[in-house]
């Protein structure tokens, strides 16, 4: 059985401009008006409310902004989604934005030894070892469910890291990612969009071959990784990304995958589709790579 759970949460991207919150929390809605919940079969889980996105007086140097309630909101996406797991319900969370992925993936550390397929157009491995600073927890969550930053985040209930660096892939990256050699470096296997595009379903038979060994894993995906001119109402935009029918490709034997007990979407912004094409095909995709 499939559950739906609304985690529009948007703590991790920075703001589009002064006085305006980044519209990412209003994706679960966008999509559940075209329909979702109904054309997947799934029940409906509820929505885990996040507290204010609020910046306070944040400087560079300080530390990922909205980090302490970025940890309440964590903890209480995990209750959610642990439960949903332990009832043997896959579970499908609208977002929001990536470091939405901290809650399943702590969710998962509680049950076991877990993998996170990291779908995602960015690599989101910004440290302060490979940056001068972070900030905005949405470019730093492959890093910090690997253990990779501050304790407030990445070490909740002393299960720090979450996920081990051998146990995730990341899928979808373009060929100038700034910190592809970190990810290298920690040894995560690493499938870029172009290679993606030639052959998508060997990138998920790849991927689930690497995992295998695992109780199970989880699937992240960032709407970026689909090309610019096909999804640009995303907060960074960028070509050479793949295309509708190569994402359902790919994504179609992991998420049916015995061993897939849930997937997160994020980081789609509705302000910045007023007409509503980006969210009936980004639905339709979905709804196709889950059918």
């Amino acid at each position: 059985m499939r559950v739906v759970v609304d985690g529009p949460s948007n703590l991790g991207l920075r703001a589009p401009s002064a006085g305006v919150v980044p519209g990412c929390y209003k994706l679960a809605g966008a999509v559940r008006d075209r329909g979702f919940v109904g054309r997947i079969g799934a029940e409906d889980g509820g929505c885990v409310t996040p507290p204010r996105y609020d910046m306070h007086d944040w400087k560079p140097g300080d530390g990922v902004f909205n980090a302490a309630g970025m940890a309440s909101y964590t903890l209480q996406l995990a209750d959610r989604v642990a439960g949903f797991v332990e009832e043997g319900k896959f579970v499908v969370l609208l977002g929001g934005e990536c470091s939405n992925l901290l809650g399943p993936a702590l969710a998962l550390k509680r049950l076991g030894r877990y993998g996170v397929v990291y779908l995602d157009g960015h690599s989101d491995f910004r440290t302060v070892d490979n940056s001068p600073y972070v900030g905005a927890a949405g470019g730093e969550a492959l890093a910090l469910v690997t253990g990779r930053g501050q304790a407030d985040l990445t070490d909740l209930e002393g299960r720090g890291p979450y996920t081990r660096d051998t146990d995730a892939v990341l899928l979808g990256i373009r060929a100038d990612d700034e910190y592809v050699g970190d990810v290298e470096k920690a040894r995560i296997p690493v499938w870029p969009a172009s290679k993606i595009a030639d052959d998508p379903n060997a990138a998920a038979q790849g991927t689930l071959k690497h995992l295998d060994v695992l109780a199970g894993f989880w699937v992240h995906l960032d709407v970026d990784i689909l090309d610019a001119a096909i999804m640009p109402a995303v907060d960074s935009p960028d070509p050479g990304g793949i295309d509708h029918d190569q994402l359902r490709t790919l994504l179609r034997p992991l998420l049916a995958s015995p061993k897939c007990v849930g997937v997160d979407i994020g980081i789609f912004d509705p302000d910045l589709d007023p007409d509503g094409t980006y969210a009936t095909e980004l639905t339709d995709t979905l709804v196709a790579a889950l059918s």
